[in-house]
């Protein structure tokens, strides 16, 4: 006896279902919702620019000027994890070392800006020396988790104990370093300032002479080296610990310019002033493609205007959840990041 006439419709649209879904699931694993999901987001911020060009083109400008500080701080995550393959969390506390070193030159000793700035990279530079050889020097043979642990409890004990009022101070100060007169010009409509020019220029000069550092010198040619293969390198005459340190200290005086920087932007500091910053700039290295130097400037200029259009069509209280949603995606659907290479794990 054939089947009633209803089943043979219920098992006709089963099959539609199973058919679509049979095309949907391919399609989702080849990623492409995630490319409908930035069509999407570019269309958005198109219908944006459309709405009101000066806006849209201001909220560019200043996430620029912030990315350049980020990349600052980001450039010394990348750096660490190429050649040690360590998630350095202190990194962000040396941040805040940097904007206090530069906030006693400049008030109590009263350095002018480029001494200052000078002086935050020799202390935030050895500050990185001594928690490498004190800290993460003893783990490098141990399992990576031990190193990352040490790493977290470390930024810990920066921020608390720099908190002790006999070192720096647990209240907010307010502080810049720049003892100039705020000017600002209108371009088309969109407001520039000498701050901004500032942070561009410090950053871009900094960054020019790491890339010559690290791609045209010998030893940036040893910290490639170390970076590929630790005991090749070894076998090839290479100090590899005094390298490891050498880039601990080049990270760490970055990240004390990048300090001095954002609070000519944000003219306050704090013990915690390096927590945010500190994760956003990490969020930016990943972004990028961690371990890749192009990819943290890039990918830090991506997340200060990401951050600044969230900022202000959105919420600044959605501005820092966006920002870390973006890690998770990330981690999700490209895991090297932007420009990061896919590779086996080095010892």
């Amino acid at each position: 006896m054939p089947p009633p006439l209803f089943l043979k419709r219920e098992e006709e649209s089963v099959r539609k279902m199973q058919n679509a879904l049979n095309r949907f699931i391919p399609f989702l694993r080849r990623g492409w919702y995630a490319v409908l999901a930035g069509l999407l987001i570019l269309l958005w911020l198109v219908g944006r620019f459309r709405e009101n060009p000066v806006l849209f083109a201001q909220f560019m400008v200043d996430g620029i000027r912030l990315g350049f500080v980020y990349a600052l701080i980001a450039l010394g995550y990348t750096m660490v994890y190429g050649i040690v393959r360590l998630i350095n969390f202190a990194h962000g506390d040396v941040f805040m070392v940097g904007a206090f070193t530069a906030y006693y030159a400049t008030t109590r000793y009263h350095w002018g800006f480029v001494p200052a700035m000078l002086l935050a990279m020799v202390v935030c530079a050895f500050l990185a020396v001594v928690i490498e050889r004190v800290a993460y020097k003893p783990l490098r043979d141990a399992p990576r988790i031990a190193a990352l642990i040490t790493a977290i409890g470390v930024s810990f004990f920066l921020e608390y104990f720099t908190a002790l009022d006999f070192v720096f101070t647990p209240n907010f100060i307010n502080y810049t370093p720049l003892p100039i007169k705020f000017k600002t010009w209108d371009v088309a409509g969109v407001t520039f300032s000498n701050i901004m020019f500032i942070v561009i220029a410090v950053s871009t000069m900094l960054l020019v002479i790491l890339w010559y550092l690290v791609y045209r010198t010998k030893l940036g040619k040893a910290m490639r080296a170390v970076a590929w293969d630790k005991p090749t390198a070894r076998l090839m005459g290479i100090d590899v610990d005094l390298v490891i340190t050498f880039t601990f200290a080049i990270g760490a005086a970055l990240a004390g310019v990048g300090g001095m920087l954002y609070v000519i932007v944000y003219p306050q500091i704090r013990t915690f002033l390096g927590v945010m910053p500190g994760l956003k700039a990490f969020i930016a290295a990943v972004f990028g493609g961690i371990g890749s130097i192009p990819g943290a400037f890039i990918g830090s200029l991506l997340i200060g205007m990401i951050e600044t259009l969230s900022q202000g069509y959105l919420s600044s209280t959605l501005r820092d959840a966006i920002v870390f949603s973006i890690l998770i995606i990330v981690l999700l659907f490209r895991p090297t990041g932007l420009f990061g290479e896919a590779a086996k794990e080095k010892a």
